[in-house]
């Protein structure tokens, strides 16, 4: 079985309305889990920015801890 993650909105109706469309072909019968994020969780954005201004990373901005560079990698071309 294969996995896709997407996001989307359940509308006032009760229907889960996707954020873009699925990269499978259809009709097809799937498999849907959805989790919903509990009330005293923080939001994404909040959470990044928490990390990104915590102290404890501070060693990640030390420039002997950059050991890569552009030509170490290789493209990423989406495929969507």
């Amino acid at each position: 079985m294969n996995a896709i993650e997407t996001t989307g909105t359940v509308d006032a109706q009760h229907q889960l309305q996707l954020d873009e469309p699925l990269p499978i072909t259809g009709p097809s019968r799937v498999r849907v889990i959805i989790l919903v994020p509990e009330a005293g969780d923080m939001p994404e954005d909040a959470w990044t920015k928490a990390a990104a201004n915590n102290p404890a990373f501070d060693f990640l901005k030390d420039e002997a801890e950059n050991l890569y560079t552009r030509n170490d990698g290789k493209p990423f071309h989406d495929q969507r």
